[in-house]
């Protein structure tokens, strides 16, 4: 297929899986992205190729092309790609090319670290991808197939290692579950598990019901003790994980979950947490000795773990390691978009993703026209939102932020956010209770210059940089007790750094706080309420408004108030 094409090629990009996003690239710039979730205000929101997608027209429209302007589909399937529901030729918005645009399905490792690679800007690096499960045996292509470590019965991936260069993703080794059993219900009792993903979901499910709670079982994890050993979990024979149902029994019968057992359920967090650290270390150490790139590229839901994220950074050994904003399955619709122009082109131009800002913008037209569509609220005009948004967090107010185009991936970075002083004792517990209405265990992220980040963390040499929020670093005793509304239970922060040529008025808005106040240091949380997914568009936001505890919506020329708020300056 590849050819060196007169035009920039329109490529699209579909990852078909629980948070189903489509990706439009013009040669090797990502035009726009979005998850369908967004769109459809439906959490994790599965697509597969043959659905017309509000995520492909949103992409199509903001981009005003045709689907005859394509030169490529690329659909990445977390499944079976025969499932007669992945079939592009059945998909209405697409019916129309099926005949003359070519499409290719790919499987949903190499989708993953296609999305990792290609946005990295390395020249070479090694590749880990770790999940829940992705494709089946019989989707992948025979070097997958010739690298798998233990052949299973109907085996479905669960971790892929990869050395990257060029446009070369060549994989070294390949481990599968038997029969896709990541995750297996046992009766009213923790699930059984097959993946290292389906370990932290079925412990999620216990605790908290739902095996997609991962996030909220490292929130809670810091508050108890790994009491169970990894070897409970799993062990490793000859390089092969063996997962066992050790911990499953401990927790039999119907149980309570969460808050009952709290002591028992945040040890359980803790020691998952612990097992889940040994096992990425591992992988990482040993796919150092395959491949001896001084770089790491990881993606999967897993790479969503934070915490492991920070000892994967300090202590496995890579020079500099690269973790993507949609480092989950959203993700993939970026990488199937980038292997397609590699298919076309043979080139990667090493374009490095600085920013998550993958979304269409919406005008000042477009937020006033929303905020006449709801009653219930008045507009304040401003000539500086950010000066706006500062002063309002100095009286104490907390406001969402909506400021450009909206991330791809799960962490609000400064786009779509629910922003607060940090210094207020109270902040986390309010935020919580009024606003995002969750439990009061959740941490909230602290956003700071790069710059500073020295001078409130102790990284003891490790880099400073943390863009996209996927790390979390201890904070200097003197400087957590000047936040306590971003400093968790153990001292530490779940870090996103910011600065002038990526963040822009994101930037200037933590610094325009640090003037005012002496701290450079803005409490960060993503534009939505538990359960549902971040706002996208200024009626979302709006919505959002009138449906928490928020005090305002700042957005790029004015500030929307609630008609009952008397704190319109």
């Amino acid at each position: 297929m590849r050819h060196l094409p007169t035009a920039p090629p329109w490529i699209l990009g579909i990852s078909a899986s629980h948070n189903g996003a489509v990706c439009l690239l013009k040669g090797d710039e990502i035009v726009v992205a979005v998850q369908e979730e967004r769109l459809s205000r439906f959490k994790r929101h599965r697509i597969h190729g043959s659905d017309p997608a509000q995520s492909i027209s949103y992409c199509l429209d903001y981009a005003r092309i045709r689907p005859q302007d394509l030169s490529l589909v690329v659909l990445c399937v977390q499944g079976r790609a025969a499932d007669p529901r992945h079939d592009l030729r059945l998909n209405p918005l697409l019916k129309e090319i099926s005949a003359r645009t070519p499409a290719i399905v790919i499987p949903h490792h190499l989708g993953h670290a296609v999305s990792a690679f290609a946005t990295s800007g390395f020249i070479d690096s090694a590749v880990l991808v770790v999940d829940g499960a992705g494709s089946p045996f019989t989707d992948l292509a025979a070097d997958e197939q010739g690298v798998v470590k233990d052949q299973v019965e109907d085996g479905w991936e669960t971790i892929s290692l990869y050395a990257a260069s060029g446009t070369s993703i060549v994989p070294l080794e390949k481990h599968l579950v038997e029969r896709g059993g990541w995750f297996r219900q046992n009766g009213g009792g923790m699930p059984r598990f097959g993946s290292l993903g389906g370990m932290f979901s079925a412990v999620a499910a216990q605790i908290f019901e739902h095996p997609m709670e991962a996030g909220k079982v490292m929130g809670l994890a810091p508050y108890g003790t790994p009491q169970i050993s990894s070897s409970a979990f799993f062990d490793i024979t000859e390089g092969r994980f063996n997962f066992l149902d050790d911990v499953p029994k401990m927790f039999g019968g119907e149980g309570e979950r969460w808050p009952a057992n709290a002591d028992e359920y945040r040890n359980l967090a803790a020691s998952v947490q612990s097992a889940l650290e040994d096992a990425i270390l591992y992988l990482a150490g040993h796919l150092r000795e395959l491949c001896p790139s001084e770089n790491l590229c990881y993606a999967g839901g897993v790479a969503l773990n934070s915490v492991a994220n920070e000892r994967l950074i300090r202590e496995a050994g890579f020079q500099n390691v690269y973790i993507p904003p949609a480092a989950e399955d959203s993700g993939a619709a970026i990488g199937a978009a980038y292997y397609g122009l590699w298919q076309l082109t043979g080139h990667n131009s090493r374009r490095e993703l600085t920013r998550d800002a993958c979304g269409r913008p919406y005008h000042p037209e477009r937020v006033a026209s929303a905020a006449a569509k709801f009653p219930g609220v008045r507009t304040v005009r401003t000539s500086d939102a950010v000066a706006e948004a500062v002063e309002r967090l100095c009286e104490g107010q907390i406001i969402g932020w909506f400021d450009g185009r909206s991330e791809l991936g799960p962490r609000a970075l400064g786009q779509r956010s629910i922003l607060c002083d940090p210094r207020r004792a109270d902040a986390k517990e309010v935020l919580n209770r009024r606003v995002k209405k969750r439990e009061a265990f959740r941490p909230f992220a602290p956003v700071v210059p790069r710059a500073e980040v020295n001078n409130w963390f102790e990284l003891r040499g490790a880099p400073p940089e943390s863009p996209f929020m996927l790390r979390v670093c201890e904070f200097k005793a003197d400087k957590a007790e000047r936040v306590p509304a971003v400093v968790h239970v153990d001292g530490t922060g779940r870090l996103q750094t910011v600065t002038p040529e990526a963040n822009n008025r994101f930037y200037e808005l933590v610094k325009s706080f640090q003037e005012a106040t002496g701290v450079p240091v803005v409490l960060n949380t993503s534009f939505n309420v538990m359960g549902e997914p971040i706002v996208e568009t200024p009626e979302d936001a709006i919505n959002c408004l009138l449906n928490s505890g928020l005090d305002c919506c700042v957005f790029e020329d004015c500030v929307v108030l609630k008609n009952n708020h008397d704190g319109d300056g």
